[in-house]
């Protein structure tokens, strides 16, 4: 029996690619935790950086704690199984005004995973609307893998500012408005994107990436992940740190290290070798 979702909103996530909202934090969980990042933020003068912005959980006790929220988790293994782990983590921050955006594109593209049975549950710490630049998804387009072009628009919060090579019909996105606290869940193969915020707030998600433990990392030589549910038996992935502390030396070593390996693969064949400012 379904944990969290219903046996319908599992088989309209099995069709359509995606599911929201899930009310996954509460308005005072997610306060804090937005207190915490621009705690942080405050106290190193500014937006947290490119370099930090992904596999955050290792670095920050407070991320890795909502990693492994009972709600998030419970409606992971109702689409992925009882056997889970974390693999990364994204911050996605647009701040008021700002024309930072998110082309149309798909998760799989350049991550190497062997599979693509990976759900991502997007978690908003601010409001996530129309005004702000919500996702947006193309719903029923997580079937097969299209191809992808590479811009490195300056203004694009992508890696490699990738974009979908083929049309996408606009008129036929849905868009992903949440409340702080609310997560949407979505296929690694969705189309998706979001337009710059237009508001006078910050617009704040978390992107928590998901994978059963059976997947592998197909292009990269070594790779790493947190399991927080269930058991692995398969050891295809190193076990991540678990920070106790903020920014804890050994988290920061062991952070450059992996930031170092999976650059080779989000950038291979581009001679790029840090995460985009």
């Amino acid at each position: 029996m379904p944990k969290l979702l219903n046996e319908e909103q599992v088989a309209r996530y099995r069709e359509r690619g995606y599911h929201f909202p899930i009310d996954a934090l509460s308005a005072s969980e997610a306060a804090s935790f937005r207190r915490k990042l621009e705690d942080y933020e405050a106290a190193s003068g500014g937006p947290i950086k490119a370099e930090i912005r992904h596999r955050s959980h290792v670095l920050f006790p407070w991320i890795d704690e909502m990693i492994r929220h009972p709600k998030i988790l419970d409606a992971i293994e109702d689409l992925l199984g009882p056997d889970i782990l974390c693999w990364n983590t994204s911050f996605f921050i647009k701040e008021a005004h700002d024309p930072g955006f998110v082309s149309w594109h798909q998760d799989a593209t350049y991550w190497g995973l062997s599979s693509s049975d990976v759900a991502t549950a997007w978690i908003a710490m601010s409001p996530a609307n129309r005004i702000s630049g919500c996702m947006k998804f193309i719903a029923g387009t997580h079937k097969s893998q299209v191809k992808h072009q590479d811009t490195f628009d300056q203004n694009n919060l992508l890696t490699r500012g990738q974009e979908i090579a083929v049309e996408v019909d606009e008129t036929q996105a849905v868009h992903v408005e949440l409340r702080p606290g609310q997560a949407s869940l979505h296929h690694v193969l969705l189309f998706h994107g979001s337009e710059p915020n237009r508001s006078n707030e910050r617009r704040i998600g978390l992107a928590i990436r998901y994978i059963p433990t059976h997947l592998k990392q197909a292009v990269g030589h070594r790779d790493w992940a947190t399991l927080v549910r269930g058991k692995d038996t398969y050891r295809n992935f190193e076990p991540a740190h678990v920070p106790k502390r903020d920014l804890e030396p050994e988290a920061l070593a062991f952070h450059r290290m992996v930031s170092e390996e999976q650059v080779k693969v989000l950038y291979r064949g581009t001679g790029k070798t840090a995460y985009r400012a």
